[in-house]
């Protein structure tokens, strides 16, 4: 697939899945990786992330990937065509991909439909939430898109850190992120539903504005954070012919800042508020880093792309195996123990 366009081959792998091809594991097969995080049940850590799967229509087939959770989205109220294309690009030279979507997706009713559908209390089916590129009250975009998908999923990701969106990060300033954080509690509430509320962040935040949103964030009470979505940085290592394009980077390259603002949050927060690791996972020793770095839960993408849809049960198998090398008893003894490790030195 990967011979074909970059937008192509991944119509053709949801397709796939869809289909029920691709592998069929099971997502409790390693017990010592089982958790319970934000009232829910994680058979293992490892899920693919949102982006992948916008409009949920290859969810069971991402559940027999064998991953603990499944998240779909972003999900916007109204259909949106996206941005122009070509606009998702990879980097093969550095198992990486840029891209510039835009959020293109069926929109609330058509999702919501397949979400209710698909929910089977078997694994956590997340849906990432948005608002349009043309809304002229983003918050309200969130507030209806809470309003239809709390009583139908188990978490929520408020994403307001895609960079490829008029409204994408809107809400990174911090007075706007807390009146919505507010409003959209109130939301929830007033549903009578309680899913898990998760926030996603973007790597290219200065510390201070990033300390600003997390006390923000704490006091929302909401449930964990996504780190983190692509970033607009360009590093000099990149080779392929493609780092020219605008978007956000995905893949390997993203993989030691992503895992730099993961420990900082986690050493912010003294690991107060559980932490979902993405950005750069292309094997089970990236996936046990972030994880020793202070992330509960892991996700991927752009790994699948050069790996395979057999990565994510590498992935399991391999962090199962690095738990017993170092002594563990189960998973929640490795979560952010790099921290402690380097205070004993």
């Amino acid at each position: 697939m990967r011979l074909l366009p970059a937008e192509t081959g991944h119509a053709i792998a949801l397709r796939g899945l869809s289909a029920g091809l691709g592998p069929h594991e099971r997502a409790d097969d390693f017990p010592v990786l089982a958790q319970d995080i934000c009232g829910l049940h994680f058979a293992n850590p490892v899920a693919v992330s949102a982006g992948f799967d916008k409009n949920g229509v290859a969810i069971t087939g991402a559940r027999h990937l064998g991953g603990g959770f499944v998240e779909i989205g972003g999900v916007t109220p109204n259909p949106q065509a996206g941005n122009p294309k070509p606009r998702l690009f990879r980097l093969t030279e550095d198992n990486a991909a840029i891209n510039r979507m835009g959020f293109n997706n069926e929109g609330c009713a058509a999702v919501l439909a397949r979400v209710r559908a698909a929910r089977d209390g078997s694994t956590p089916l997340g849906v990432n939430l948005a608002a349009n590129s043309d809304s002229e009250d983003p918050a309200l975009d969130f507030i209806s898109l809470v309003e239809n998908f709390a009583p139908a999923a188990d978490f929520l990701t408020i994403d307001v850190s895609c960079p490829n969106s008029a409204n994408g990060q809107v809400f990174l300033e911090p007075r706007a992120l807390e009146d919505l954080l507010s409003r959209l509690n109130t939301a929830c509430e007033a549903s009578g539903a309680k899913p898990a509320m998760f926030a996603k962040l973007t790597p290219d935040l200065e510390d201070a504005h990033l300390y600003e949103l997390l006390e923000i964030i704490r006091t929302a009470k909401i449930d964990a954070l996504t780190l983190c979505n692509t970033t607009t940085a360009r590093p000099d290592t990149l080779r392929s012919e493609n780092v020219s394009q605008r978007g956000g980077l995905s893949g390997a390259p993203l993989f030691e800042m992503a895992n730099e603002m993961l420990r900082k949050v986690y050493a912010h927060t003294g690991g107060d508020i559980p932490l979902i690791g993405v950005g750069g996972i292309m094997s089970d020793q990236d996936a046990y880093t972030k994880i020793r770095a202070g992330a509960s839960l892991v996700q991927l993408y752009t790994g699948l792309v050069y790996k395979g849809p057999g990565l994510v049960q590498q992935i399991k198998r391999g962090i199962a195996e690095r738990l017993t090398r170092d002594g563990h008893a189960h998973l929640r003894d490795a979560i952010g123990s790099e921290h402690s490790l380097n205070a004993a030195r």
